[in-house]
């Protein structure tokens, strides 16, 4: 069982789940079937979605990959939470218009920390 990945999980479908709902609502509001029709607050939608597609499986898999290798369980609660806050955070800049910019920058930023750190737990683990 992987019970720190299998909630990390959980928790990031629902986001991209959210994330996928808002693309698709502002495309059938606007009726633009393929791209983003020079709509800045679509691309913004479609980029947030993406970005959550391409990090999310990355994270998921280092975490688990440490999990199932026997990292520290209070390491891998830590850094699976300031990715799973990260995401969030940078998910709620995309998904709500008119929110900071900020949002965008820390999400990203916690994010990056955290493959670090899951980067650097396996290596540990690897050579320990």
């Amino acid at each position: 069982m992987l019970p720190i990945t299998s909630l990390a999980a959980v928790v990031l479908a629902c986001l991209h789940l959210v994330l996928t709902v808002r693309v698709i609502t502002i495309r059938r509001r606007d009726g633009v079937v393929l791209g983003d029709n020079d709509d800045r607050i679509l691309t913004k939608a479609i980029r947030g979605q993406a970005n959550a597609s391409e990090q999310i499986p990355l994270g998921l898999i280092m975490l688990a990959i440490n999990e199932l290798q026997g990292a520290p369980f209070p390491l891998l609660c830590t850094v699976a939470a300031v990715f799973v806050f990260g995401r969030v955070t940078h998910g709620l800049y995309f998904a709500v218009h008119g929110l900071s910019w900020r949002l965008r920058f820390y999400g990203m930023l916690m994010t990056l920390a955290a493959q670090v750190g899951l980067i650097g737990a396996l290596l540990f683990t690897l050579l320990s």
